[in-house]
């Protein structure tokens, strides 16, 4: 399998784990899935996407997958130029997924469109755990498996 191969199945294999995961606990919260994926959309088309509908939601999962994609293809490069993330894909697949959430959490959403919320504590462990163990491991199991 070739390295966009690889990027790409990485990507949509996280992609899904993750949107699942977090729509699963919106759903469990009462909570709409369309308004899940209009959050996403949101950070980069503003507060606006929350009156579009279905329209802004299908944008944000698209955005949400070009985001899957991109994090795939940042840890495929790196795996290139230090070959021990193949060696060690649980530890660096973990690493991975905590710097994902830290960086998406912590500066890509506060610099973005989306509407700005309090800091949870809860809800960013939450969000910890499902970036290590539905972004991260995938990321780097499925390079490393493509990879050798």
């Amino acid at each position: 399998m070739n390295g966009t191969e690889t990027i790409t199945l990485a990507g949509l294999f996280a992609g899904v784990l993750d949107i699942t995961a977090t729509s699963t606990l919106f759903a469990l919260q009462g909570l709409p899935l369309e308004r899940l994926w209009q959050g996403i959309a949101s950070g980069a088309l503003g507060p606006s996407v929350f009156k579009g509908g279905k329209r802004t939601a299908t944008l944000g999962l698209i955005f949400h997958f070009l985001i899957a994609l991109a994090v795939a293809a940042i840890y495929y490069a790196m795996s290139i130029k230090l070959p021990i993330l193949i060696e060690k894909p649980i530890l660096y697949g973990t690493l991975y997924g905590i710097v994902v959430h830290v960086v998406m959490s912590r500066i890509v959403v506060p610099l973005s469109a989306a509407p700005k919320r309090e800091f949870s504590p809860r809800a960013f462990i939450t969000q910890l755990v499902i970036h290590i163990f539905f972004v991260g491991l995938p990321i780097a199991l499925t390079v490393t498996h493509f990879s050798r």
